[in-house]
C-alpha cells in the first residue's frame, strides 16, 4: 500500500513561495538583522502558511560544528542557582550577555570533588565551558582540557590559558576584620564556606582551613587572619567552623556551635551573606542582641543583606558586573579571540546595623 505521508516543507519551498534565495530565508530565522522587517515578516508568513517551522537545529549544528550552548559548571547542586542570591545574580547577568548572541546555558551540577563529574562534562553538548568557583584540581577541569573547550573561570581556580574574572577576596576580608577591630572587638570567630574537608563540616584550625580546596576560602581566611594577627589577636584563639552546605539552616547550626562556646565570641566574620544570615538566626534563637552583644559581617551584598533584621554589614562585590563580564569573555573566546589578562573586580565594605561597639 502506497504511503500517504505528507512531505515536510523545506527551506527551498519557502524561498520559492516568496521569490527569494534560500540564504535570505535562512537569514530570516538565524540573522534577522540582515533583512528589512517587511521582508522578514513576509518570509515568516509564508513559512507558517506552508508549515515550515525553521531550520533543523541538528542539521545546523552538524554544519557549523556548534551547538549554541555554554556549559556552566557548578560545585554544588543546581538548586543553588536558584536559592543562593549571589550565584543567581551572577548567572542571570551571564545568561543575559550570551543570550544576545543566541547562546543557551547548560547547567552542570557539582559532584563530590568540587565540580561536575568528568563524564558529564565529556558528554555535554557545549561549545565553551564556564567554571563557577570550582575546587582546585576538580576533575571537570581536566575534562574541559581533554575536550579542548574554551574556558571562562569565575572566581576560581587559576587555569592557564583560560579567561578569568574574580573578586578581591583578600582585600574585602581585610576590610571586614579591620572594621570590627576598630569597633573594639577582640573575641572573634570565623564561619567558613565548604572546604571539602573530611569529614565535611565542623570545627577547624586556621591551618586546616587554609588547606581548603577553594581559593576564595583561602584568600578570605588569609585576609581575616593577617589583619587580626597584625592587631595582636592570637590566631589560635579564633575558632573556625566549616559549614557542610550552603543553606541558611546549616549556617544557623554552625553559628550556634560557635555562639555556645565559652567565652562566646563578640564578632563573627562570615565568608558569605548566606552564612551571616544564618548567624543572625542563631543569635535570635539564643536571645542575643545584634549588635549589642554580637556583631556579624557577611560577604557579597546580595539583596537579602539589606532586607535582614538587623540589616547586614557586608563586603559588596559587583555580582552583576562579574556575570556580565564573564558572558563577554565567553563571547570573545567563541569568536576565536585570545583570552585577555585576568580581571579582579574591587570590593567595598558596606556598614549597616549588624555591627556595633564591642560589649563592655
Amino acid at each position: 500500500m502506497a504511503s500517504t505521508r505528507r512531505r515536510q516543507p523545506t527551506l527551498d519551498d519557502v524561498a520559492g513561495a516568496v521569490g527569494v534565495s534560500r540564504t535570505t530565508v535562512s537569514n530570516a530565522f538565524n540573522r534577522p538583522d540582515q533583512l528589512s522587517s517587511a521582508l522578514r515578516d513576509e518570509i515568516l508568513r509564508a513559512a507558517k502558511r506552508l508549515g515550515y517551522a525553521g531550520p533543523d537545529p541538528v542539521a545546523r549544528s552538524l554544519a557549523t560544528k556548534r551547538v549554541g550552548a555554554i556549559a556552566f559548571m557548578l560545585d554544588t547542586a543546581v538548586s543553588a542557582a536558584f536559592s543562593d542570591p549571589a550565584l543567581s545574580i551572577t548567572l542571570d547577568a551571564l545568561a543575559t550577555a550570551v543570550d544576545a548572541e543566541g547562546h543557551a546555558l547548560l547547567l552542570l551540577p557539582g559532584g563530590d570533588h568540587g565540580g561536575p563529574p568528568a563524564g558529564r562534562v565529556l558528554s555535554a553538548q557545549a561549545d565553551l565551558a564556564v567554571a563557577y568557583s570550582l575546587a582546585d584540581g576538580a576533575p571537570a577541569l581536566r575534562a574541559v582540557r581533554d575536550r579542548g573547550l574554551p574556558l571562562v573561570v569565575i572566581d576560581q581556580p587559576h587555569v592557564p590559558g583560560s579567561a578569568r574574572v574574580s573578586t578581591d577576596d583578600r582585600g574585602g576580608a581585610e576590610a571586614a576584620a579591620r572594621h570590627l577591630l576598630d569597633l573594639g572587638h577582640r573575641r572573634f570567630a570565623i564561619m567558613s564556606a565548604q572546604c571539602l574537608s573530611e569529614p565535611r563540616g565542623g570545627p577547624m584550625t586556621t591551618g586546616e582551613a587554609m588547606g581548603s580546596a577553594f581559593r576564595d576560602n583561602r584568600e578570605r581566611l588569609a585576609g581575616y587572619v593577617d589583619t587580626l594577627v597584625a592587631a595582636g589577636v592570637a590566631v589560635e584563639q579564633v575558632p573556625v567552623w566549616e559549614t557542610s552546605g550552603t543553606s541558611r539552616e546549616q549556617a544557623a547550626q554552625a553559628a550556634g556551635a560557635l555562639l555556645d562556646r565559652e567565652p562566646r565570641p563578640t564578632a563573627l566574620l562570615c565568608m558569605s551573606d548566606e552564612l551571616a544570615l544564618g548567624a543572625l538566626a542563631a543569635a535570635r534563637r539564643r536571645g542575643l542582641d545584634v549588635p549589642g552583644e554580637l556583631s556579624v559581617v557577611g560577604f557579597d551584598d546580595a539583596p537579602p543583606a539589606s532586607w535582614a533584621e538587623p540589616a547586614l554589614t557586608t563586603v559588596r562585590q559587583d555580582l552583576h558586573g562579574k556575570g556580565t563580564l564573564a558572558g563577554e569573555l565567553a563571547l570573545r573566546l567563541l569568536a576565536g579571540r585570545k583570552p585577555p589578562p585576568p580581571v579582579t573586580l574591587p570590593v567595598e565594605l558596606v556598614v549597616r546595623a549588624s555591627t556595633g561597639r564591642a560589649p563592655g
